[in-house]
């Protein structure tokens, strides 16, 4: 059984990988998330690029603790906006992890914007390294903002995100449905060879 670190604290992340792995019938693989290991100095994340944070994630955490770690950096890209907020989608509101105030603040900034012009993408990088090396892969999710929040699933932005394939919001898609077309399933699923490597 090899222990892999999750470089997040989100539970609702760690949960999305355990349901990827198990899709793909990889065994042998323990999740570690970062509540679970001692703590360490991480970087901030001043990337100017999702690839170039999940690395610096994923390179701290496996400095620091000697597992193989795997880091994802994630967010929406809306087209209107020219690609932003990206990297910043976290703290777009200015708090970090304020999700009504960034979801509010999108919204708002998008009023006057037509219906045929409110595209966007959530992007996900996710970087893995160990001692075998590093890999960085990407996966994006494409759809639209809608004008109103509709559904309670999912986090972030997922209300206002209508996919491309979807009536829905990615807040009312199931946790499998969603794991099937999401940025960061799509990401993980490109990672697999070198998780089942590692495994």
């Amino acid at each position: 059984m090899i222990r892999l670190l999750v470089a997040s604290r989100n539970a609702k992340k760690l949960a999305e990988l355990r349901r990827v792995l198990d899709t793909a019938g990889i065994n042998g693989v323990e999740l570690v998330s970062l509540s679970e290991v001692p703590e360490f100095d991480e970087a901030p994340e001043t990337g100017a690029t999702f690839e170039e944070n999940a690395l610096a994630k994923a390179r701290d955490a496996f400095a620091a603790t000697g597992l193989p770690s795997v880091a994802d950096d994630s967010g929406l890209a809306v087209d209107a906006l020219n690609g932003m907020p990206g990297v910043l989608s976290a703290r777009w509101s200015g708090a970090h992890g304020d999700d009504r105030a960034n979801l509010e603040l999108l919204l708002g900034q998008l009023r006057d914007v037509p219906d045929d012009r409110r595209g966007a993408a959530f992007v996900s990088a996710c970087a893995l390294v160990s001692a075998a090396g590093e890999t960085v892969v990407r996966g994006e999710w494409v759809g639209t903002i809608a004008r109103e929040p509709r559904g309670d699933g999912g986090f972030g932005y997922d209300p206002i995100f209508v996919p491309a394939e979807s009536s829905r919001s990615a807040a009312q898609l199931s946790a499998a449905e969603k794991d099937a077309a999401s940025h960061r399933g799509r990401a993980l699923t490109l990672l697999l060879p070198q998780l089942r490597a590692l495994a």
